[in-house]
C-alpha cells in the first residue's frame, strides 16, 4: 500500500520549493501518495512584529496562495500541484518577482480560466484558505514555518535540503524522514543553514 504523505507549501517560500522538488523526485522510486496543500507565510505572520522590509515581503505572499486556494476552490485539486510547478518554476529558478505576470502566465499553462487572477486581492477564499493553513500548522506548532510535510499522519517542518536530492538519493532521504516519524518521541533535528537554495 502506498504511504501516504501530505505536503502544505506557501508558493513564495523558496525552501517549501526545495523539499517539493525533494518529493516529487521521491515520487519516482518510492509507492507514496502525495497530497498537496496550500498554507501561507501571511496567516501565519499575521499579528507578528516584523521587519518593515520582511513585513511587505510577507504581505505580498497572500497573492499567489489567494490564487491557487480560488484554483482548488473552483476547478478542484487536482489543479494544486501544477499551478504551485508553474508558478514555482518562476518565482524560484526563474528568479521571477512580478506577481500578476506570473501568476497570468501559469494559469494559462495549466488550463485555467485567466480571471481567477482577480483572486490576488480577493478576501472570497479566505477562510477556507485559513483552514488549509490551520491544517497543517496545528500538526508541527505555530513555531515553524513551511514547508510541512506528513507521513502517515506524522508531521514534520521540512526537510530543509539543498539542493534538492535527485533519484535514489531523494528515496534515501524519505526512508530516513519514515524512520523518524515512526518514533512517537521524536520532535526536531536542525542545524544552522550555510547556504541559500540551490536551484538546478
Amino acid at each position: 500500500m502506498a504511504t501516504p504523505v501530505d505536503f502544505w507549501f506557501d508558493p513564495t517560500c523558496p525552501w517549501a520549493w526545495m523539499t517539493s522538488r525533494w518529493i516529487t523526485e521521491v515520487e519516482k522510486v518510492r509507492d507514496i501518495n502525495v497530497t498537496w496543500h496550500i498554507m501561507s507565510l501571511a496567516v501565519l505572520n499575521e499579528g507578528r512584529d516584523l521587519d518593515p522590509g520582511y513585513r511587505a515581503s510577507i504581505d505580498r505572499a497572500w497573492g499567489p496562495a489567494r490564487v491557487i486556494n480560488a484554483a482548488r476552490e473552483k476547478h478542484g485539486v487536482q489543479y494544486v500541484k501544477p499551478l504551485y510547478d508553474a508558478i514555482g518554476t518562476r518565482f524560484h529558478p526563474g528568479g521571477r518577482t512580478d506577481f500578476p505576470e506570473v501568476l497570468a502566465e501559469s494559469l494559462a499553462e495549466v488550463g485555467l480560466p485567466a480571471d481567477l487572477i482577480e483572486y490576488i486581492d480577493s478576501e472570497e477564499f479566505d477562510e477556507s484558505l485559513r483552514a488549509s493553513h490551520h491544517e497543517g500548522i496545528s500538526k508541527v506548532g505555530e513555531d515553524v514555518g513551511t514547508p510541512v510535510v506528513a507521513v502517515s499522519g506524522v508531521a514534520f517542518f521540512g526537510p530543509v535540503v539543498t539542493p534538492a536530492p535527485k533519484g535514489e538519493e531523494a528515496g534515501k532521504l524519505f526512508d530516513g524522514v519514515v524512520t523518524v516519524a515512526s518514533y512517537p518521541g521524536f520532535y526536531e533535528l536542525k542545524r544552522t543553514r550555510t547556504q541559500g537554495p540551490i536551484f538546478d
